[in-house]
């Protein structure tokens, strides 16, 4: 075999040989693709949504810049919380404004005047809903954070389930038992309506 031979013979054992390699994965596998973006609560955001066939207020939250991972877990949750009772507000708002326009006279005393029937139901409903809250509030959950990879941002997750709100507020002591009634008869009502314009 001449020389000419011979290093075409070499050359195609090489090629034969990087062909393996290739074939094989020697040369080292693609770079594994990372996931794809945030999970779908994040991107969501806060709001009133069905989910599983049950009722939630989500609330999410975001910080970022806080080395101590103690203190951002803590702070985020607490801004995902903040979220769902700035929901609530609107929520609990909707609800008694409802409630006020079907009992007027609830909240004045008979020959009262319409001003004073006004006064009375804005601090009538100002009461309630601080009520409201704070059964609410006491009921949420933290149910998941996330952290992106790309900005160190994280973000928390608070959920409120809507029949645990319900369940609450029947042990009421400081609510007329017409607006406890009031509230579970309506607020699935009131919750459809909010989810629906927010695409919940």
């Amino acid at each position: 075999m001449d020389n000419t031979q011979c290093v075409r013979s070499t050359i195609l054992g090489v090629l034969f040989l990087l062909m393996a390699c290739l074939l094989a994965g020697c040369l080292g596998s693609a770079p594994v693709k990372a996931e794809n973006g945030p999970p779908a609560w994040v991107v969501r955001g806060s709001g009133a949504f069905h989910d599983a066939g049950k009722k939630y207020f989500y609330g999410v939250g975001a910080i970022s810049g806080i080395a101590n991972k103690p203190i951002a877990i803590t702070a985020v949750d607490n801004r995902a919380r903040a979220e769902i009772a700035k929901i609530f507000k609107s929520y609990s708002t909707s609800l008694m404004k409802d409630y006020m326009s079907t009992n007027v006279g609830s909240v004045s005393s008979p020959g009262g005047r319409a001003s004073d029937a006004t006064s009375a139901g804005e601090q009538r409903i100002d009461q309630v809903i601080t009520t409201f809250s704070s059964v609410a509030l006491s009921g949420v959950m933290i149910v998941d954070r996330w952290t992106d990879p790309a900005d160190g941002v994280l973000y928390s997750l608070a959920r409120l389930d809507l029949e645990t709100f319900k369940q609450g507020i029947e042990g009421t002591r400081d609510m007329r038992p017409e607006v406890v009634d009031h509230v579970k008869l309506k607020s699935d009502q009131a919750f459809n309506q909010m989810a629906k314009e927010i695409g919940g």
